[in-house]
């Protein structure tokens, strides 16, 4: 128990990058948290009521914040293709360029990237146990990597173009996904217990490219 609570411990404290009083670059904690998800985000999940249950905020909160980061040139919204009713939340290649440089979690990421590659895949793994166990405890949804979907399904090649050559198919939103789209969070995955084979040869690779 001592071991556990030190490990949570050295975890609150290296929260405090990213939750923080008054402003850094011109953003606040919320702010940061809300560009850094729709940064990281699929399409699916660049939604403004997506952005509101990632955060925690209500659906004001989240408007707010949403004009905070376009009047900065962070975000735009553009007409969803999927759904003429909704918008998506783009992340401009300003905002991208503010997320590179000022980003406040950076320091943390650069840490944890001079662990080495072996090191940084057990420590990820160790904290979605973490969560796995806390998302059991209090049955609440989380966005997750997409390649670790239950609706993730690998199809073959397709013959088309763009969209039509994906490798995976979401079963949820019956749509094709990419394999650089696997990367992405999204906020309406299902968690599997099995580890898919996508990440174990992602893994590899990562491996294999440091050797």
């Amino acid at each position: 128990m001592p071991l556990a609570r030190e490990a949570v411990e050295l975890l609150v404290q290296a929260a405090r990058a990213w939750y923080f009083e008054g402003n850094q670059h011109g953003l606040r904690d919320r702010e940061w948290m809300a560009l850094r998800f729709l940064g990281r985000a699929n399409r699916f999940s660049r939604t403004p009521s997506a952005l509101a249950g990632f955060i925690g905020a209500t659906r004001a909160t989240a408007s707010q914040i949403v004009k905070t980061l376009e009047s900065k040139s962070f975000l735009v919204r553009k007409p969803s293709h999927e759904d003429k009713r909704s918008v998506v939340l783009n992340v401009t290649s300003q905002g991208e360029k503010c997320l590179s440089q000022h980003d406040p979690i950076n320091h943390v990421v650069n840490a944890v990237t001079a662990l080495g590659t072996d090191e940084c895949i057990k420590l990820r793994d160790s904290l979605r146990e973490i969560l796995n166990h806390l998302d059991a405890a209090h049955q609440r949804l989380e966005a997750s990597i997409c390649r670790d979907c239950m609706f993730l399904a690998e199809r073959g090649p397709g013959t088309g173009k763009g969209r039509g050559n994906a490798e995976f198919m979401c079963r949820l939103y019956r749509a094709p996904i990419s394999l650089e789209e696997t990367e992405l969070l999204c906020t309406s995955f299902e968690r599997t217990r099995d580890r898919p084979k996508i990440e174990q040869h992602l893994d590899r690779d990562r491996v294999a490219s440091q050797g």
